[in-house]
């Protein structure tokens, strides 16, 4: 594909990136649902996938990554979301969404210049 030659790997990492940042938030924000499981992409596993799978496949290898989250401190209700890894988890993973996103832009803006002949 040509994006993966333009871009390499960053465009698959921040599809993951931003599907794991939805995934986190809805922790978050089932922080106080009885019997909600939280849950979390392991990037890693999610990126390979990606980087194999056809142009249709994305989102399907993502969804094959998504695993339960194994609590520290095992809550009454049944919910394993803990308020402090999931939102230090979701700051972590912004920090690395914005970073691939700032690598793109100039990779964008090197294309255009040189589109320009600069």
């Amino acid at each position: 594909m040509a994006s993966d030659m333009l871009f390499g790997v960053h465009g698959a990492a921040l599809q993951v990136r931003s599907q794991r940042m939805g995934l986190l938030a809805s922790n978050i924000a089932n922080a106080s649902t009885p019997g909600f499981k939280a849950k979390d992409i392991d990037f890693r596993t999610a990126l390979s996938a990606m980087e194999q799978s056809d142009s249709t496949g994305g989102s399907s290898s993502i969804e094959n990554s998504v695993r339960y989250r194994v609590p520290s401190q095992a809550s009454l209700d049944g919910n394993t979301v803990e308020l402090s890894t999931e939102q230090t988890a979701f700051a972590e993973n912004a920090v690395q969404y914005q970073t691939t996103l700032s690598f793109l832009n100039g990779r964008i803006g090197q294309i255009t210049r040189a589109l320009k002949g600069e």
